[in-house]
């Protein structure tokens, strides 16, 4: 079953906000808005960052996450995400009422490896993410992207273990990315997607 998602994203720094409209068959059509932003805070602290979240959604949904991440070049964070618990295109395809944990290295050039889990735990369904990720420059202002996931835990029709990937390019103006997900959102279904966008 195809679903389209059409946003539009606004980013100065750290700061991001951003609108979108989801529809597919038998899900309906969803207008969201987010933001989510990157605090650093003092040095006497241990150079500690702060990460926060907010989504909204039409029929009522509302979101939001909190994340601490300390160290350099080697890192470490530790989140927590919530919801209300109302319907919602769930289109980052982890689980939203969450614990999370992510081990990574950040080095010069943009380039970063982590290794992180999310972890549902409010609705008893044992649904886990692991996910190792890269981002790695190439020439002409070129970078690539890559995500291994595997999910485990219960999902619509009973339990899910996958594995599951995704690749991307980012320029300077152009981007775009493919991605497999077996039992996407832990449902019967499985999904691939293809994205593109131009910054302006």
């Amino acid at each position: 079953m195809a679903g389209t998602d059409v946003n539009l994203r606004w980013r100065g720094g750290d700061h991001t906000a951003w609108l979108g409209l989801y529809q597919q068959g038998g899900f309906g059509r969803q207008l969201r808005a987010g933001w989510d932003d990157h605090w650093a805070l003092s040095e006497a602290l241990g150079g500690v960052q702060v990460l926060p979240s907010l989504q909204l959604a039409s029929g009522g949904f509302v979101g939001g996450s909190l994340a601490l991440q300390a160290g350099g070049p080697v890192f470490v964070q530790a989140g927590i995400a919530r919801t209300n618990l109302r319907p919602y295109a769930n289109l980052n395809f982890d689980p939203n009422d969450a614990l999370s944990l992510a081990l990574g290295w950040q080095g010069e050039g943009d380039r970063q490896l982590t290794l992180s889990a999310i972890a549902d735990d409010r609705l008893g369904t044992h649904q886990q993410h692991h996910h190792l990720t890269l981002r790695w420059p190439l020439p002409a202002s070129w970078r690539l992207s890559a995500d291994l996931l595997h999910k485990q835990g219960l999902g619509d029709t009973g339990p899910v273990r996958a594995w599951g990937w995704s690749l991307g390019l980012d320029g300077a103006r152009w981007f775009g990315r493919v991605a497999r997900d077996p039992k996407q959102n832990f449902s019967a279904q499985d999904a691939w997607r293809l994205s593109g966008g131009l910054r302006f």
